[in-house]
């Protein structure tokens, strides 16, 4: 189980964040093996796909950047 931390590295307390967060990862999870999977059956070398889901991560903007 994931420990989620605050901005000051501060664990995350609140029930309903935490449950929203752990939703929220177990459907990224989700999503990204199903993607990984269709492209692994299309095909695609299984560390290429590695490769554009982590640019993806590193895509990422905060909100308002």
């Amino acid at each position: 189980m994931t420990i989620w931390r605050d901005r000051e590295g501060q664990p995350i307390g609140c029930v309903e964040k935490l449950r929203v967060l752990r939703e929220n990862e177990a459907e990224v999870r989700q999503v990204m093996q199903d993607a990984f999977e269709d492209a692994l059956l299309m095909g695609v070398a299984p560390e290429e796909m590695r490769s554009v889901l982590e640019q993806m991560v590193a895509a990422l903007r905060e909100p308002g950047s």
